[in-house]
């Protein structure tokens, strides 16, 4: 295993190094983070295979983390959290992580997810990351930043490229107005309806036959709006 990158990110400097201590010695190279905003950074600059997380950190949690990790990598990531409460374990699922290991915890329980978790994201090959998402001829390229539509440059503007790239790489999941102003415009959504409605509706302009009736972004009345799949 010693071609494989673990990244420990935890407050806590002596489990940091307890955890690295231990993938270190299954020949596991290791970086470490003290929270979620030093974690992203390495995670810009570094290739990594997987992600030990704590859950409740200074600056920047580990929910709020794995939200921003999921924008751009399917790397798994393994919550760790004092709490054992079923809520905090549901919530850590469900915003993306793929496992969960509640403190104090044996380390070499830990070590055994970490290798499973490996084993089937980089021996099954689920690992690689997604570089373009096609949706019936609407093509995101997620490192161009850019939009095609049957081969044709879309121009979008920075803020509707940015709502197209979140409804792509959730295809099929309704974002509320509200959760769409906060994901895109990284504030709170109060009276976000209108400017998302213009948004949208430009967006639809481009890239829908018929705007008014489209194939692509979808209304869910009620909920929001959602990539059709």
């Amino acid at each position: 295993m010693n071609e494989y990158v673990v990244l420990v990110v935890d407050d806590e400097q002596e489990i940091r190094n307890g955890i690295a201590i231990y993938l270190k010695n299954e020949g596991i190279k290791v970086f470490t983070a003290k929270d979620g905003i030093e974690a992203i950074e390495i995670l810009n600059k570094e290739k990594v295979h997987l992600i030990i997380l704590d859950i409740m950190m200074p600056r920047q949690d580990g929910i709020s983390t794995t939200f921003k990790i999921r924008e751009q990598k399917n790397i798994p990531i393994i919550m760790l959290s004092a709490k054992s409460e079923d809520a905090d374990k549901v919530l850590g699922l469900q915003v993306g992580a793929d496992d969960y290991v509640t403190k104090p915890f044996n380390p070499l329980e830990l070590i055994a997810r970490v290798k499973s978790q490996l084993r089937r994201y980089v021996t099954l090959g689920t690992y690689e990351e997604k570089k373009t998402i096609d949706i019936r001829g609407l093509v995101l390229d997620i490192e161009a930043k850019s939009v095609t539509l049957d081969g044709g440059f879309i121009k979008l503007t920075p803020i509707e490229y940015k709502i197209v790239e979140l409804l792509m790489k959730n295809a099929g999941r309704v974002f509320s107005i509200h959760d769409i102003y906060e994901r895109v415009w990284n504030e709170p959504g109060y009276n976000a309806e209108n400017t998302v409605a213009v948004h949208i509706r430009k967006i639809r302009e481009k890239i829908e036959i018929e705007p008014k009736n489209p194939r692509y972004v979808k209304v869910v009345w009620g909920l929001g709006y959602k990539m059709e799949k």
